[in-house]
């Protein structure tokens, strides 16, 4: 099954394609990958999940605030490519959590992703390589940041985008 079929059988929503808040693009294309900067939690009203895991908010929370910071990464390569069927994998996940200095459960916060992930494209090809620090802050007080890389088909690896 594709990924674009089990989106919708998931009954997945992706929110709004989040605007790049800084000088850097979202998207970058080199050979068959493609690097995607750090998003966060952007939900469907176009606001962000907010909060210090061990301070403001929960661990369930934070695992909720990761599996959104996955949506909004699928949305940003939607837009890109065209398609999520041009994925061929995930290769690497790179999850950052807001948290206090005493919490240590960053894996299981950036799970959140890494679930999604596996449940969109499979536990051969969903399963990446992956880092989960935490961070005194993050941007705006978002509760998880996380950058990835993806391999690409090569219908848009020789192209850079789909469309």
């Amino acid at each position: 099954m594709n990924a674009e079929a089990r989106l919708a059988e998931l009954g997945l929503q992706l929110p709004p394609v989040p605007k790049p808040a800084g000088v850097y693009k979202p998207v970058v294309v080199s050979g068959n990958m493609a690097y995607v900067s750090g998003h966060g939690p952007l939900k469907s009203d176009k606001t962000m999940l907010t909060g210090r895991i061990g301070a403001d908010v929960d661990l369930a929370a934070g695992v909720q605030a990761a599996r959104q910071t996955g949506l909004a990464i699928l949305a940003t390569l939607r837009e890109h490519f065209g398609s999520l069927d041009h994925v061929v994998r995930v290769v690497k996940v790179l999850g950052m959590v807001n948290c206090t200095s005493d919490f240590t459960q960053h894996p299981l916060v950036i799970n959140g992703c890494s679930e999604l992930f596996r449940d969109l494209w499979g536990e051969e090809n969903g399963v990446a390589a992956r880092s989960a620090v935490g961070m005194g802050s993050l941007p705006g007080n978002i509760t998880t940041e996380i950058e990835a890389i993806f391999e690409l088909d090569a219908a848009v690896s020789t192209k850079g985008r789909s469309k």
